[in-house]
């Protein structure tokens, strides 16, 4: 008799947020999972990089998705502004109605626009607290609502990872609303571990993105015992290791993948 088929294995569906840029922490993180096997839904916000003005191609977002695509995954391409508290939602509707349930969500999207106690405007904080914190939630939930509940102790149902900053001073509604969203995953990974989630965060400190200057990459490295700034794919490294069966033990934990910075 001829050999049976081989079971069908189900697609491990991701979203990440953030992929804006092809300089950007979010496009490495789409090219390292599209590389360890993963379908991507790509969530960015063109309005968001205009604003701030750094280094972008003509279509990043595009660029990214096609050197995805080229690793043989499918990929789906969802602007959103996530400052619209029905974003989160739709966001996982799409992804899911496209490509499949989604178990694996990355959050590196972010508002971040420099200002200080005496000159935060309360648009500005409250933009970075829908982006930063509330958004972060909202994409948490609806993941969550989507998770079946399972078995205590079973394997690992869903991953979630979002990045995080210790930068506030003179960046305060940016610093402060990352504070919240470091209690809103490390919450996710008590609340939701019926559903099988495990959550982290992660604080790469300072990464090059387009937005330091000569004297702010210089104190950096002066003050990383590695000897060097980080890069994004410092960071997808330690998030497709937490995304792997060998990082599956850990949860709930904030993590400084920063080569030492300011530890020394």
């Amino acid at each position: 008799m001829p050999d049976s088929p081989a079971p069908r294995i189900p697609a491990r569906v991701a979203l990440v947020t953030g992929v804006g840029r092809r300089r950007s922490i979010g496009a490495e993180l789409a090219i390292g999972l599209a590389t360890d096997g993963w379908d991507l839904a790509l969530s960015h916000w063109q309005p968001y990089d205009e604003r701030l003005g750094y280094e972008r191609g003509d279509d990043d977002p595009a660029a990214v998705a096609q050197e995805c695509r080229a690793l043989g995954r499918r990929v789906e391409l969802l602007p959103a502004d996530l400052a619209d508290p029905s974003t989160a939602d739709a966001l996982l509707a799409a992804a899911t109605e496209r490509l499949g349930p989604v178990t694996g969500l990355v959050m590196s999207h972010c508002e971040s626009v420099d200002s200080g106690i005496l000159t935060t405007s309360l648009a500005s904080w409250d933009r970075h607290y829908a982006v930063n914190a509330r958004a972060t939630w909202l994409l948490i939930r609806a993941l969550g609502e989507r998770l079946p509940v399972q078995d205590h102790g079973g394997s690992p149902g869903a991953r979630i990872v979002s990045l995080t900053s210790d930068h506030t001073a003179h960046n305060l509604p940016y610093g402060s609303s990352k504070g919240a969203l470091d209690r809103v995953v490390v919450a996710a990974a008590v609340e939701l571990a019926d559903r099988g989630v495990r959550a982290n965060v992660v604080n790469p400190g300072p990464i090059d993105t387009g937005w330091m200057d000569d004297r702010i990459r210089a104190l950096g490295a002066a003050e990383t015992p590695a000897g060097r700034l980080g890069t994004p794919r410092d960071t997808a490294d330690l998030v497709r290791f937490l995304f792997s069966d060998a990082g599956g033990w850990i949860n709930g934990q904030l993590l400084h993948s920063n080569g030492g910075f300011k530890t020394a």
